[in-house]
């Protein structure tokens, strides 16, 4: 029976198999340092892009700020960041990293770039710069709060 459905062909699994090993490469990779991809996500965000505040964090991630707060309490308790008061009534969190932290960043960031020249070094410049902008035109308008990476 031929109804003109294949698998292989559709955009959803291609995305979704691509995702999948370049997660699961990443997960194995971060492991031994005892961090999620979202904990590698949050300390790139502070450490790298200067993103102090857990809405932001959450904005800059593209998940629920209730995720990155799971997140942080987990991060906080292994040592990797600090929480503090922040703003005039202090009931705002800015979020730094500790020595701890920025120790992971710079030991995980030479992984994360290999793994994604791994598979960015498969096209040309041109075709990546391609497959950006098209991925981004996919996503665009999309807004559905994510709980997780």
């Amino acid at each position: 029976m031929d109804c003109g459905y294949r698998l292989h062909a559709r955009l959803g699994y291609k995305v979704s198999r691509l995702a999948r090993l370049m997660e699961t490469q990443l997960e194995e990779m971060l492991n031994p340092f005892g961090i999620t991809r979202l904990m590698w996500c949050i300390l790139s965000g502070v450490g790298l892009e200067d993103i102090k505040t857990p809405s932001a964090l959450a904005s800059y991630v593209g998940i629920a700020r209730s995720a990155v707060s799971r997140a942080l309490r987990t991060m906080e308790e292994t040592g990797l960041i600090t929480r503090c008061g922040a703003g005039g009534d202090g009931r705002g969190v800015e979020i730094g990293l500790t020595e701890k932290g920025k120790a992971v960043l710079e030991q995980c960031r030479p992984l994360v770039e290999r793994l994604n020249e791994h598979f960015t070094g498969k096209i040309e410049e041109n075709e990546l710069q391609s497959v950006l902008r098209l991925v981004d035109a996919l996503s665009a308008g999309e807004t559905r709060e994510l709980s997780r990476l």
